[in-house]
């Protein structure tokens, strides 16, 4: 499957993604806009709690390409993260406290510069996350090492699994994509992740496989943790259910299945003040591949920077950043619905 790029997609275009996305909310369904919500609710404009979390996407390129994917990734596309603007970021790092760095994809590992990045953050003390498909650690002789290199720098592995058999995780992800993510996940098991007392972990994400709202995010990870332990002998630590954004290649199939318009209502009729409150742009910065800011993941697939003068990491002033409106759109409503959602699972 190409990506929406690829093909010439017209929702290869964000701000055809954004007119829909209006048109929907307040055409179709008559519902209040975000914002007008968020403003009903005593929460806008949404401010920053601070930067605790450096969210920073080294490029598109992945061995996959998901149905659901909100990156629209894949093997056809291009866009890498410099050595350049990472060194930006690792100024960054040097001029503030900021504690966890998130490294995301497409497939972060595929970036030439990804290990380099890696040690140069874990040296400076920083506690390193990286959002790895688990496919890619057995994709290529090249990367069976991965775990070990892990390991080493005690990066905290956040790995996506629809579900904990092969039929919905393959639907979503590809062929064979269950199979080798079972096999990626003992490898990880084997050098210390998962395994108790270890300080090594590894997190799993559920993303639901159809047009529908997660269910308990405790309910799942007993369920995973049951069937992954009794069925394939594998291990892990916590898991997390993120709702499915309607964005990019979500999007898609939301409207090439019909379920555009009933989605989109679900996720209004959802919506959770409380979960608003936690959702992830607030303690987050997110830097692009080619170090543009935003004030998440999701924003950024969009292009929709973040508000002020500080528009790149070159120019980073946590003050300034502190002090801005978070950017809303009617997207946001996938944030905030139920228990909420971000990238650490749910909100409220």
């Amino acid at each position: 499957m190409k990506s929406l790029k690829a093909s010439g997609h017209q929702l290869a275009d964000t701000a055809v993604q954004l007119e829909l996305l209006h048109e929907e909310v307040a055409g179709n369904l008559r519902l209040p806009l975000f914002q007008e919500k968020m403003n009903a609710a005593g929460l806008f404009p949404l401010r920053p709690t601070g930067i605790d979390i450096f969210q920073v996407n080294v490029g598109k390129m992945c061995n996959q390409t998901c149905k659901h994917c909100h990156v629209d990734a894949g093997p056809d596309r291009k866009e890498i993260m410099t050595r350049e603007i990472m060194q930006q970021c690792l100024d960054v790092l040097d001029q503030t406290d900021i504690a966890t760095v998130d490294l995301t994809g497409g497939a972060p590992e595929m970036n030439p510069h990804f290990r380099w990045f890696v040690e140069e953050i874990h040296q400076r003390g920083r506690k390193v996350m990286v959002r790895c498909n688990l496919t890619i650690v057995v994709a290529n002789p090249k990367y069976y090492d991965l775990p070990a290199f892990y390991r080493d720098h005690q990066v905290e592995v956040v790995s996506s699994l629809p579900f904990y058999n092969a039929d919905k995780t393959d639907r979503q992800r590809g062929k064979g994509v269950f199979e080798d993510s079972i096999k990626a996940m003992k490898m990880l098991n084997a050098v210390g992740y998962g395994q108790e007392g270890s300080g090594l972990h590894l997190n799993l994400v559920y993303n639901p496989s159809g047009a529908f709202l997660p269910g308990s995010q405790e309910g799942l990870k007993r369920q995973f943790k049951r069937v992954l332990h009794d069925e394939f002998e594998v291990v892990f630590n916590d898991l997390y259910a993120i709702t499915n954004m309607p964005v990019s290649r979500y999007l898609d199939f939301l409207i090439a299945s019909g379920n555009y318009h009933g989605y989109m209502e679900k996720l209004i009729n959802a919506f959770n003040p409380a979960a608003a409150t936690g959702v992830m742009c607030r303690n987050t910065i997110s830097v692009g591949y080619d170090g543009q800011l935003y004030d998440c993941d999701f924003n950024q697939m969009l292009d929709l920077t973040v508000e002020g003068p500080i528009r790149h990491i070159r120019d980073f002033n946590a003050d300034l950043l502190n002090r801005r409106n978070i950017v809303l759109n009617e997207h946001c409503y996938g944030c905030t619905a139920g228990a909420g959602s971000s990238c650490g699972g749910t909100t409220a």
